[in-house]
């Protein structure tokens, strides 16, 4: 048996039937022009012929010293046939049905007696395309690395008739560093303690003249609130040029230009509901600290910022420069630092979300942010599997309590897929977040382009 790590123990401790701790993503594919009507019961059936399994798929949790999140065990004989299932949408097989079924589907709790992991093949859509719903348990892996193993599946030949399972994708082969010269112990000290001084001063910097953005500075809003857990799911995707032109028109990131998408449709909900706060919203976004042109591939440079929405301002122009300059600023923090200290600040900021999952906790302190808004980078070609057209991957997170909905978006060819996940008594009309967000974008058009 090999020890869970503590994080991971985390994501299964937490866990209940109000909390699910599983990471999922819907991707929609258009089959091939020659696709029979069997097509995807022997699709599926070529994929279980691969009954080699990689760890990942194959561990479960396990019981020891009388606690079943301290340690993982081995699967000899994974079913493959229960975690790889094939389901219909009656008639007429409209998406909004598809989207219903999603939410069941990632409302309900993995089973800890099977490796913790599914994936549905759905069929029945009316447009002919066919949909892949997975998710697996964030104690296993996290949202952007299970993106990352779908996307190994899939291939650039849209002819190729190799079918690869995601349990046993080949290994890739690392590419050998140099050996790199222990430093002595002077040298060992010296760098400690610089580092120690770095760390000192981006606190000072940041916590303590207020450039950095602070938890528990967020506004109490009807997304910040204890839930149940039945989930609702959302979707769409918008073109990827339309967000580069406003990016261009106004000289900020591609990011802030989401975010400020974000900020404009949560704030046209809450007033939608008379529940906008006067203070504005603050999101947690993971974000990367590299530059265009940085191509080291060395170090640790991903941070998590807190970012003001500038939902107190009605002016969407206005509101993004508002978003602009709270990321810069929150950047800038980091700025100098290496990859140590850049873990250690960005730790502190979003250590509160450890203490949120704990029971009860939300409930009794504000909410140390609004909403985590995450933006994965992905494919920028189109990619296909066994001949079939991945058309979009709509990422699907987690919410929490005090967290009632969550936003994650991925790019995919020349779309940006957005998934959006709240708690299904919280939030019922999650759907209304879609149209919000292209009335926040267009207003974004009109008022900069």
């Amino acid at each position: 048996m090999d020890l869970i790590a503590p994080l991971d123990a985390l994501f299964l401790l937490a866990e209940s039937r109000e909390h699910p701790m599983h990471v999922g993503s819907l991707q929609l594919f258009e089959p091939p022009e020659d696709a029979g009507p069997d097509y995807l019961r022997d699709f599926r059936e070529t994929l279980l012929a691969d009954n080699t399994v990689r760890p990942t798929f194959s561990k479960r949790p396990a019981t020891w010293l009388g606690a079943p999140q301290l340690a993982w065990t081995q699967d000899d004989e994974v079913d493959l046939d229960y975690h790889v299932r094939r389901s219909a949408l009656p008639a007429p097989g409209r998406l909004d049905q598809l989207l219903d079924h999603t939410s069941t589907l990632h409302s309900a709790l993995l089973d800890r007696h099977h490796p913790m992991w599914e994936m549905h093949f759905i069929e029945g859509l009316a447009d002919g395309r066919f949909a892949l719903y997975s998710k697996m348990h964030h104690a296993l892996i996290d949202g952007v690395s299970a993106q990352r193993i779908m996307q190994r599946t899939l291939t650039t030949d849209p002819f190729t008739t190799e079918v690869v399972a995601p349990w046993n994708l080949p290994r890739k082969e690392r590419t050998p560093r140099p050996a790199r010269p222990a430093p002595g112990w002077f040298s060992a000290l010296s760098s400690a303690s610089s580092s120690a001084a770095a760390l000192l001063k981006a606190t000072r910097t940041g916590l303590l003249e207020q450039q950095l953005t602070l938890p528990f500075e967020a506004p109490r809003t009807l997304f910040n609130a204890p839930i149940g857990g039945a989930r609702k799911c959302a979707v769409r995707s918008w073109s990827l040029e339309r967000l580069k032109q406003v990016k261009k028109a106004t000289g900020t990131t591609l990011n802030d230009v989401v975010l400020a998408m974000s900020a404009g449709a949560l704030r046209a909900y809450l007033v939608e509901h008379n529940a906008l706060p006067d203070k504005p919203l603050i999101a947690m976004v993971p974000v990367s600290l590299r530059d265009e042109d940085d191509t080291d591939t060395q170090g640790v440079k991903v941070a998590a910022l807190l970012c003001n929405l500038g939902t107190d301002i009605e002016d969407p122009a206005q509101r993004l420069r508002a978003v602009s300059d709270s990321m810069r600023r929150n950047k800038r923090v980091y700025q100098g630092l290496g990859p140590l200290q850049t873990l250690a600040v960005s730790g502190a900021v979003v250590s509160p979300m450890a203490a949120m999952l704990l029971p009860g906790f939300a409930s009794m302190t504000a909410p140390p942010f609004n909403i985590v808004i995450s933006n994965v980078p992905g494919p920028r070609e189109s990619l296909y599997w066994n001949g079939a057209r991945l058309d979009a991957v709509f990422p699907l997170s987690i919410p929490m309590d005090s967290q009632a909905v969550n936003i994650t978006l991925t790019s995919h060819a020349d779309n940006l897929d957005f998934g959006l996940v709240g708690c299904r008594r919280t939030l019922p009309d999650l759907h209304r977040l879609l149209d919000h967000l292209e009335d926040s974008l267009s207003a974004l058009e009109d008022a900069t382009l």
